[in-house]
């Protein structure tokens, strides 16, 4: 496939890009780009989501359409002016890129674009399937938002996948990154109770699953990018603990992580039990349905 790739200097692009056959990237900096991606792509292009559409040059022979750029929701505190970027960069960005992919006569066939398990919310115990109805916060409303907008190639013919991603894990970056200083320092400790649900996902199998929905032309609609097996907070805390040669005792209260991290401690204790229904459906294998493999193998390997 001819693919273009958005966010390709994220924690996922590169893994991305090794799946497929130099691709053409957008970045906001190309320089930097090349710097870091380079030998991946086939060629990076200037692109600044907030400001226009992508060159139609960008375009130019492409079947597929890999959109992952997005501000991050986990850096900073989530004040007035974080959220707007947050929201703007994923729905202002993706219409964008829709407008531009489709206006010329040759159209992509296929956009995959990232969204996100935020669109489900705090939903305790609940099987959350791909059916499954929206929640009505900040998250879900950006998410919700965030698709409807992907969705919009679908009037140019356009197939989209909109892959609602969990926790991704893998070394050198993104959650895991986040989390393995205090717990190799036997600091770690489950979230409050540890009850709350984790849907997660090892970065390897979310690559390979972009590639799949790409190839996989049943595929429609959301695709919930997650391990089939999720588990429960302090269940991941036993399997991190001991993947370190750690104890792992110390609860992390509510109320303390609010103060610091502010909105944002709201996500770090919803409950998703989000299950990949779509990919198991679609004949997809994971290479690492489970969590304590998973651990072991990013960490032994640096995958």
């Amino acid at each position: 496939m001819k693919a273009l790739v958005t966010g390709g200097t994220g924690f996922v692009g590169p893994r991305l890009l090794r799946l497929l056959d130099k691709p053409t990237v957008l970045s906001r900096s190309p320089e930097r780009a090349t710097a870091s991606i380079g030998h991946l792509a086939g060629r990076i292009l200037p692109w600044e989501p907030l400001e226009g559409p992508p060159p139609p040059e960008a375009f130019e022979g492409v079947d597929v359409v890999f959109h992952l750029a997005g501000e991050s929701v986990a850096e900073g505190r989530w004040t007035r002016a974080q959220k707007t970027k947050i929201r703007e960069s994923r729905v202002v960005g993706t219409r964008h890129l829709v407008a531009g992919m489709t206006r010329g006569d040759a159209v992509p066939r296929t956009l995959v674009s990232a969204s996100a398990v935020g669109y489900y919310g705090n939903r305790g115990d609940e099987e959350l399937t791909e059916q499954s109805p929206s929640a009505d916060d900040f998250l879900a409303e950006v998410c919700a938002a965030w698709e409807e907008e992907a969705n919009a190639a679908q009037a140019r013919g356009v197939r989209v996948v909109t892959a609602r991603t969990g926790i991704v894990l893998g070394a050198g970056g993104g959650a895991l990154a986040k989390m393995l200083l205090p717990f190799r320092l036997g600091a770690g400790g489950p979230l409050g109770n540890g009850r709350q649900w984790m849907p997660w996902v090892h970065v390897a199998d979310l690559a390979r699953l972009y590639v799949h929905a790409a190839e996989t032309s049943a595929i429609a609609g959301p695709m919930n990018a997650v391990a089939p097996n999720p588990v429960r907070n302090r269940e991941f805390t036993k399997a991190l603990a001991k993947a370190v040669h750690r104890p792992a005792f110390m609860p992390a209260p509510y109320l303390g992580l609010r103060l610091v991290f502010g909105e944002f401690a709201q996500v770090l204790f919803a409950s998703q039990r989000v299950l990949p229904r779509v990919a198991l459906d679609s004949g997809f294998v994971f290479q690492h349905p489970e969590i304590a493999e998973a651990l072991r193998e990013i960490l032994a390997t640096g995958g």
